[in-house]
């Protein structure tokens, strides 16, 4: 059917408002009935519109839809929507569906778990006042900052149209701050000609502590496929007039960066990305910005803040305490709004709870001149439409505060603060298809950042060792060593696991990580495979991705002094005998030379190119049989 047809079409451009209208129309015709109400579902939750969509999901899964990320979204949106007992019984099915992500069983049945708790989250409550402020509109109108007495707002308010959502697409606007905030009204206005691109979407902007230099996201142009080109600019404030805004450099052009806050001092950009590398969806990183204007390389928050949710909307308040919106911690909905503190270098994170959090999307807190008042963002249910902008202020000093927090204090039970203990044990093992139990082995826990040796084990009969008392958010490095066996290193880290204060039933609560270590027998002419050593086409010098992985061997020789090896490298058979031994050998002195660069005796270490010689595959086709083909390994030559 062309209606179908052309709804992929737009869908696949990241067009979901106008796919719906299509899929809508094969739809009303019974045209594909499972898999259009599927897509319609798609795009109504690609679209940030996930309750509109908990019919279709059902629909489709009712018709026999077999796609299992399906339904971890239908509970997702159930779960927005505040059906949270329908939610967790949705995420119940997903999570015993063997061959859904083992990323989002893991989501799954953390969201399980906090499903059974939402009353216990919904009971801290913090008496506020709240109030829908004039100006919002059935369009969306969010992620507010304060310059002087004026209020920044990003609001749909461009003529051209956001094919996305079907809304006018965002800009920068400006609204006056009344002597009561709540009271903030007239009609906004567009805060600069210059920041202002009639075809993308403009939003989040964040000021240095002068007001003179700006920070925003502008992007969703359509130039690109979808919606993933969201990007930083920045913008100063020259003889009264914003200049024209230049892209930053601590954008990732395949990523979606965003929500950009500047810290009190304005030397630290807090932002979210989805770039790779990171927790799991958006994740916040921080950045160093020098008088100059110049970025440092941006570094990502750490697993205590960041999920394999989505985090965003970070702010720091004039006490250093870091809010932001989150919905891979426990929360209430979709985004909730959260406190991340610092004592005494663990990271604590709170759930702000009532009234800021509801079922649906709360984010973009801000205070307003350094007072315990101030604005936030939220599309719950009884807005004017879209998202708003809401002002909350404090009880007043003839309001006394009627905060429950203190009797619902999720860090406390019976009056005495909940407290985890967490320790560390496991088992060492050969690396072989019986996987034999290895006693004798001394496993020895280093600090990762130092390298300092605080404490040892020693595995028993059955290769066994523990306990190790762990501490919360610290890194570390098990050195497991037994002679006849190469030495190896195994990292362990504390990051993200930390188990929130509101799970805790007990005053202490012991916790065990375990972990399996798998040791290689020390072998004359045994041979490794080197993962993930790549080199540019034709070309032998180290690249960065291949430095990474030299520096595990680099490790393994440090480990095991005694070990000599020959390093080999090995080529597919695309070209002539006689390039492709010249080349392989030059890659393997690179990869030598690169080892001894890194402290190694060269005496140890013997490169060898072999060239085609040694196929794995021997009538290779695909580029991976060819990839299998071309690789590095080292051989034990003596000990």
């Amino acid at each position: 059917m062309q209606a179908y047809k052309q709804g992929v079409k737009k869908f696949e451009n990241g067009e979901y408002d106008l796919a719906i209208k299509d899929f809508q129309r094969a739809a009303s015709a019974d045209y594909e009935p499972v898999q259009t109400n599927y897509l319609i579902a798609e795009s109504y939750r690609l679209s940030n519109r996930s309750r509109e969509a908990i019919p279709f999901y059902q629909k489709a899964l009712q018709g026999g839809l077999t796609n299992a990320e399906a339904r971890f979204y239908y509970a997702y949106a159930l779960k927005a929507a505040g059906q949270y007992n329908e939610a967790r019984e949705q995420f119940a099915q997903f999570a015993q569906n063997t061959s859904a992500s083992k990323n989002l069983q893991e989501r799954a049945l953390r969201e399980i778990e906090t499903l059974k708790i939402t009353d216990r989250i919904g009971q801290k409550k913090m008496e506020v006042k709240l109030e829908n402020l004039p100006f919002n509109t059935p369009g969306a109108e969010f992620s507010s900052a304060v310059l002087g007495n004026e209020l920044l707002v990003s609001a749909a308010k461009k003529e051209k149209v956001y094919k996305n959502n079907g809304q006018p697409m965002l800009g920068l606007y400006k609204v006056k701050i009344g002597e009561a905030p709540s009271e903030s009204g007239g009609s906004p206005t567009l805060f600069s000609s210059n920041v202002f691109a009639e075809d993308a979407n403009e939003s989040s902007p964040s000021f240095t502590p002068d007001g003179k230099t700006m920070v925003f996201a502008r992007g969703n142009s359509g130039k690109r496929k979808g919606t993933m080109n969201v990007d930083l600019y920045m913008s100063r404030l020259v003889n009264g007039q914003w200049s024209e805004p230049r892209y930053l450099p601590v954008n990732d052009s395949l990523a979606w960066d965003g929500s950009p806050a500047f810290s009190r001092d304005g030397k630290t950009l807090y932002f979210a990305s989805d770039r790779a590398g990171g927790a799991g969806g958006a994740d916040i990183y921080r950045t160093n910005m020098d008088a100059s204007g110049r970025f440092s390389k941006p570094v990502n928050m750490g697993k205590d803040i960041n999920t394999a949710g989505d985090e965003m909307f970070p702010y720091v308040a004039a006490d250093g305490k870091l809010y932001f919106a989150s919905d891979g911690h426990p929360g209430l909905g979709k985004l909730d709004i959260f406190v991340a503190t610092r004592t005494q270098g663990v990271i604590s994170i709170d759930n702000l709870g009532v009234p800021f959090n509801t079922p649906q999307d709360d984010f973009g807190l801000i205070f307003y001149e350094n007072s315990d008042n101030g604005f936030f963002t939220s599309n719950r249910e009884g807005g004017k439409g879209d998202d708003d902008i809401y002002y909350f202020a404090a009880p007043t000093e003839d309001q006394p505060d009627t905060t429950v927090i203190a009797q619902n204090d999720p860090t406390r039970l019976n009056g005495q603060l909940k407290v985890v203990r967490y320790f560390l044990a496991g088992e060492v093992l050969s690396n072989t298809p019986r996987a034999n139990p290895i006693d004798s082995a001394t496993v020895r826990i280093l600090a990762d950042s130092a390298n300092a040796e605080l404490g040892r084990l020693v595995t028993g009969n059955r290769g066994r060792f523990g306990d190790y008392r762990l501490e919360e958010g610290k890194d570390y490095i098990l050195l497991v060593e037994r002679k006849g066996y190469i030495s190896k290193r195994t990292p362990f880290s504390m990051d993200g696991r930390s188990i929130p204060p509101i799970f805790l039933n007990k005053v202490v609560t012991d916790t065990t990580y375990r972990v399996t270590v798998r040791l290689d027998s020390l072998e004359l002419n045994k041979t490794f495979v080197l993962d993930n050593i790549y080199y540019d086409l034709n070309k032998y010098n180290i690249r960065p991705d291949a430095a990474q992985e030299l520096d595990k061997l680099v490790e393994i020789l440090r480990d095991n002094p005694s070990v000599k090896i020959e390093l080999s490298s090995h080529t597919d058979a695309r070209a002539t005998d006689a390039y492709n031994m010249t080349l392989s050998q030059q890659r393997a002195e690179s990869a030598v030379n690169y080892i001894v660069s890194r402290g190694v005796d060269a005496d140890r270490l013997t490169a060898r190119g072999y060239g085609e010689r040694q196929l794995i595959v021997q009538s290779a086709r695909t580029e991976e049989e060819h990839q299998r083909n071309r690789r590095t390994e080292f051989t034990i030559l003596s000990y």
